[in-house]
C-alpha cells in the first residue's frame, strides 16, 4: 500500500530531502498514519511523529534549518527527542530505539534500534504504522505487526507481549481504553485481560497523567462505554471508588433499586449526545455520587436517596483535589449541578408555583438552560410513555422559566435594598441583623410576597427591622438608594 498521494504538503518534502542528503532512513508514524487508514481522506496536520534511522534531535535541527530559526525548537536530550512548532503543527522527531523500564518508573532506559525495535515499543498495532519518507520508497507503508488487519477488524491489541507492554508503561491502559472508546473498537481478548491484571500498575502513574486520559475518554462520542470498560478491568475501582461503589442491584421484600452506575452510564451518554462541554459530562458522571453513602430501605415506602444531591456537593471539591480537576468555578459549577439536579425534577412532578420557579431561576442563574439540560438527560426509562410524560413535563417548566423571568428579572438578580443601606437606615455596624433583614427581602421577592423593586424591599426591610426592635434613624428617599 502507498500513501503518497497524501503526503503532499510541503513539511514532508523538506524532512524528506534532509534524510536523503544524509542518507538516513525517516518514517511517519502514529496516529496519523492510523487516522489516515481510518478516514481514507487527508488528516488535519496537527501532531506529527516523525522516527529517523539515526539522531531525532540532528533532523530536528536541520529541518529547522530550512524552516527559518524563527521556529520554535524543544530539545529532550534525556529521551533523544526534539519537537518543532511550526504554523499550527507540533512536529515530534526522536531516532529509532527501543526501551526497557524499571518497575516503580514509567521512564524508559533508551538505546539505539531499528524501526522495527521502535514499532515493537509502540502500545498498540495499529499505531505501529510507518510510512516511508525517503524519495525511493516515499508513502510506502510498513506494518510488521498487522495494525491494517485490526483496524479493519476494529480491534485494540499490543504488538509486543501485552503483560509486559502495560507493566512497563501502565499509563497505555487508559490508553488503550480511550482509543476503543473514541474509535468505537473493541479491545482484543488477552489484551483486555492483561489490563486486568496489571491494574495494581496504574498506581506508578502520576494522577495528573491519569486524569488528562480520563478527560479525553470523557471528550468521545460515547464515554460511558470508557467508563464501563474502567470498571471491566478493575481500574475503576483504584480511580474513581466512589463510582465504583455505585454498582449492583438490592432486593428487600422483593423491590429492587436500578443500578445507580449502569444509570450515570447513560445519563452521561445522553448528555454526551447534546454538549462537548467537558464539565456538563463531570457533572453527569458525578451527579448521583452520594447514593451509595445515602441508601435506605423503608418498608411501605421502598428504596430511598434523601439528601443525596446535598451530600454528592460536598463530595465534589475531594473527588477534584484527589483527580487534581481545577479548583476554580469549573469545580464550583459542577457542585451546583449536582446540588440542583433534583430541583427540576421535582418542579416536573408537581404543580409548578410561581415561587418555585422564582427560586430556581435565582439558585441557577445563568447556568439554568444547562441545568435543563442534565435533567433531560437524567431520563433513562425505557418507557416510551414515561419519557415522553416528563419531556412534557419539563416543556411545562420552561415555559413558566420565560414567563416568570420576564415578569419578575429573577435570574442573577440583587436585591434593591444592600447591606449599606440597611446599616444607613438603622444607624448599625455590619452585624447579623444585617444578614437577616437582607435575607428576609430577598425571600420576600423569591417568595412572590413583594414585587422585585424599592419601594417594597424598602418597606420589608423597615418591618423587619422593627421585628428586630430596630428604629429608623436615616430614612432613605422613597424610589432611590442611599
Amino acid at each position: 500500500m502507498n500513501l503518497g498521494n497524501h503526503l503532499h504538503h510541503q513539511i514532508f518534502q523538506i524532512i524528506s530531502s534532509v534524510c536523503d542528503a544524509q542518507g538516513q532512513q525517516v518514517y511517519v508514524i502514529g496516529g496519523f498514519v492510523r487516522d489516515l487508514l481510518i478516514t481514507g481522506s487527508d488528516v488535519p496536520l496537527k501532531d506529527i511523529d516523525i522516527v529517523v534511522v539515526g539522531s531525532g534531535i540532528e533532523l530536528a535541527q536541520k529541518v529547522r534549518l530550512m524552516l527559518g530559526e524563527d521556529v520554535p525548537l524543544t530539545v529532550f536530550k534525556n529521551f533523544g527527542t526534539a519537537m518543532l512548532k511550526w504554523n499550527d503543527m507540533e512536529i515530534e522527531f526522536v531516532g529509532a530505539r527501543r526501551e526497557s523500564y524499571r518497575k516503580d518508573s514509567r521512564k524508559p532506559v533508551v538505546e539505539d534500534g531499528s524501526l522495527e525495535d521502535d514499532l515493537q515499543r509502540r502500545d498498540f498495532t495499529i499505531n505501529a504504522l510507518a510510512v516511508s519518507l525517503n524519495r525511493d520508497s516515499f508513502g510506502e507503508l510498513l506494518d510488521p505487526f498487522g495494525g491494517i488487519r485490526h483496524l479493519e477488524e476494529k480491534l485494540i491489541r499490543t504488538p509486543a507481549d501485552p503483560d509486559l507492554t502495560f507493566s512497563d508503561d501502565p499509563l497505555r491502559m487508559l490508553r488503550g481504553i480511550r482509543f476503543a472508546t473514541r474509535l468505537n473498537f473493541s479491545i482484543e481478548p488477552s489484551t483486555f485481560g492483561a489490563i486486568g491484571r496489571n491494574r495494581e500498575r496504574i498506581r506508578i502513574v502520576s494522577q495528573e497523567r491519569i486524569t488528562d486520559e480520563l478527560n479525553k475518554i470523557m471528550m468521545t462520542g460515547r464515554p460511558g462505554r470508557g467508563w464501563q470498560m474502567l470498571d471491566e478491568t478493575g481500574l475503576l475501582e483504584i480511580i474513581l471508588p466512589e463510582l465504583h461503589q455505585m454498582k449492583g442491584v438490592e432486593e428487600i421484600d422483593g423491590q429492587f433499586h436500578k443500578d445507580n452506575f449502569l444509570h450515570t452510564l447513560e445519563v452521561l451518554d445522553n448528555l454526551a449526545a447534546k454538549t462537548d462541554d467537558l464539565w456538563m459530562r463531570w457533572a453527569a458522571l458525578l451527579h448521583d455520587i452520594a447514593k451509595p453513602r445515602t441508601r435506605n430501605y423503608e418498608p411501605g415506602t421502598g428504596w430511598t436517596f434523601h439528601g443525596h444531591e446535598f451530600i454528592g456537593s460536598k463530595m465534589i471539591p475531594g473527588i477534584f483535589r484527589r483527580l487534581k480537576l481545577p479548583l476554580d468555578e469549573r469545580m464550583k459549577f459542577v457542585q451546583k449541578m449536582v446540588k440542583l439536579h433534583l430541583r427540576p425534577i421535582g418542579l416536573a412532578e408537581e404543580t409548578v408555583t410561581d415561587s418555585a420557579i422564582r427560586r430556581l431561576i435565582f439558585d441557577a442563574g445563568d447556568d439554568l438552560e444547562k441545568l435543563m439540560m442534565l435533567c433531560e438527560a437524567d431520563i433513562t426509562s425505557k418507557n416510551p410513555r414515561t419519557v415522553e410524560r416528563h419531556l412534557r413535563n419539563f416543556r411545562i417548566v420552561r415555559e413558566k422559566i420565560v414567563e416568570i423571568e420576564e415578569k419578575d428579572s429573577i435570574r442573577n438578580f440583587q436585591p434593591p435594598i444592600s447591606g449599606d443601606d440597611i446599616q444607613h437606615v438603622f444607624g448599625i455596624p455590619p452585624s447579623k441583623n444585617v444578614g437577616i433583614i437582607k435575607n428576609a427581602i430577598k425571600e420576600a421577592i423569591l417568595d412572590g410576597e413583594i414585587p422585585n423593586e424599592f419601594n417594597a424591599a424598602y418597606g420589608k426591610m423597615i418591618e423587619t427591622g422593627k421585628s428586630l426592635g430596630l428604629t429608623v434613624q436615616n430614612p432613605l428617599e422613597r424610589g432611590g438608594g442611599g
